[in-house]
């Protein structure tokens, strides 16, 4: 069973490469948006520093300056596997132990998180690929929670913590597993973060991580919140990437 993969005893197939030759920077921020990704090219001064290949195309990895310290900022993929995948490869290609992950999720209790920053505090870890690199368990703690909301609060940015449910498979989020996980405390739902913490605490790196609410399960009927071609309020808003940018320099900075 997928439950038991989990496997210590013995070497990996195929490892990242570490190379000692590589730009170090304090911290390196992810993206899922293709949108976020041109404002940033577009109103900061970004230099490529890096590149790694998947068999879709390249990724190229930039680097910004800000108030005095060094970030990594790229473009990754959305699911667990390609977006666990991409921080691994980043790993021969820059240093450092800090990544901050930021992105849309949806949102299972409008209640508690309407205008509002979702802070995970621990993820149920319904995909795959978490198994690989933690023993099994229904949740993984996001360990570094409290210092997100730390930061949250000391910049006057409303937030909410609670669970998250990561899945592989959005459109099988059913009405049963829903309610189940909203009455075990899910807040939201989104697609990599078990697998983030799972993978940075097998190699050793801090994972800071929060969402923003791209459309709203709890309803009636699916709401993706947002008229079309709206960004304010999406994971495609830029106002997001400040956030992250002003947490990664929090968190060298602390």
């Amino acid at each position: 069973m997928i439950t038991d993969s989990f496997d210590n005893q013995s070497e990996a197939i195929i490892n990242p490469c570490f190379k000692e030759d590589v730009p170090r920077v304090d911290a390196c921020i992810l993206t899922f948006s293709h949108v976020i990704e041109e404002f940033v090219l577009n109103n900061y001064d970004c230099k490529q520093i890096a590149v790694f290949w998947f068999a879709s195309g390249s990724t190229p990895i930039y680097r910004i300056e800000y108030k005095g310290k060094v970030f990594a900022f790229y473009k990754t993929y959305v699911g667990a596997p390609a977006c666990v995948g991409t921080v691994e490869d980043t790993l021969a290609e820059i240093k450092t132990d800090k990544y901050i992950v930021f992105g849309g999720a949806g949102c299972l209790d409008r209640e508690i998180t309407h205008g509002k920053v979702m802070i995970p505090t621990e993820a149920y870890r319904d995909e795959g690929t978490s198994y690989h690199y933690a023993p099994a368990a229904d949740y993984i703690t996001i360990k570094n929670a409290d210092i997100v909301a730390a930061f949250m609060k000391e910049n006057g940015i409303p937030f909410v913590k609670g669970k998250t449910w990561t899945t592989d498979s959005f459109y099988r989020e059913t009405i049963n597993n829903f309610n189940k996980h909203k009455a075990d405390g899910c807040i939201s739902v989104e697609m990599e973060c078990a697998a983030l913490q799972a993978m940075c605490d097998f190699r050793g790196l801090n994972f800071y991580s929060f969402f923003t609410s791209g459309d709203l399960l709890d309803a009636p009927e699916w709401d993706s919140r947002r008229k079309e071609g709206e960004q304010k309020g999406t994971q495609h808003d830029s106002g997001h990437f400040d956030i992250a940018l002003e947490l990664a320099h929090y968190v060298v900075s602390v």
